[in-house]
């Protein structure tokens, strides 16, 4: 199968992973959201887990949601790319549709944390993209988590506690923003995606072209 045509350089390229994490709270769900918005040609991963539908979700479009035996048995069957223990329940994200992705040039955004994304890094290296988004302050922070009006207080308080530990593994991340402006942040993950289309690895046939190129000069 043909690559897709990338509309920045005219050429046909490989499918990119863009890796969006953030201690809860700090924003990755809303940028992602409006990433997904502003760019057709970005789908997001379905991860599978175990925790319970939410209500307003849907199977198989907001997650794939398995009971913790269908779970174990996807381990061992070798079917996630990742996956990670998270607030008591498990999150992981099929090998299929990923690999599938980049060989068709598709794209793939996913809202995962640091230990997913070290799986996926190990397997997936160079196709992978990680930002990471801080929160201008632990203060701003807990004042989001509240806003938001999801959480009990407890829950709160745990995600607080968990902040410190996420933010400690920003320096495994290809890109670091701080996110004290939605739109503004927004900007800058569309900017290191499309710079990130466009590196040499990731354009297919680019040797050809090259050489078909300096061949048109040698044939006049």
């Amino acid at each position: 199968m043909d690559l897709p045509i990338d509309e920045q350089s005219g050429r046909r390229r490989r499918g990119l992973l863009i890796v969006l994490s953030s201690p809860s709270g700090a924003g990755k769900s809303t940028i992602s959201r409006m990433l997904l918005e502003s760019d057709s040609t970005i789908t997001m991963s379905i991860s599978a887990t175990t925790r319970p539908i939410r209500p307003g979700e849907q199977d198989d479009v907001d997650y794939h949601f398995v009971s913790d035996a269908k779970f174990d048995a996807m381990i061992a069957a070798g079917d996630f790319v990742e996956w990670a223990p998270v607030f008591g329940h498990r999150y992981g994200t099929p090998k299929v549709p990923v690999k599938d992705a980049l060989r068709d040039g598709r794209d793939i955004l996913f809202d995962i944390d640091w230990q997913g994304t070290q799986q996926l890094h190990s397997a997936m290296g160079e196709d992978l993209v990680r930002i990471f988004l801080l929160p201008p302050s632990l203060a701003e922070l807990e004042r989001r988590l509240h806003q938001r009006g999801t959480d009990s207080g407890e829950v709160i308080g745990d995600r607080m506690s968990r902040a410190a530990g996420e933010i400690s593994h920003w320096a495994e991340y290809d890109y670091v923003l701080v996110n004290s402006e939605t739109e503004s942040c927004l900007a800058d993950v569309r900017a290191i995606v499309a710079a990130e289309r466009l590196k040499r690895s990731r354009q297919a046939g680019l040797v050809t072209f090259v050489r078909d190129l300096v061949g048109t000069r040698g044939a006049a």
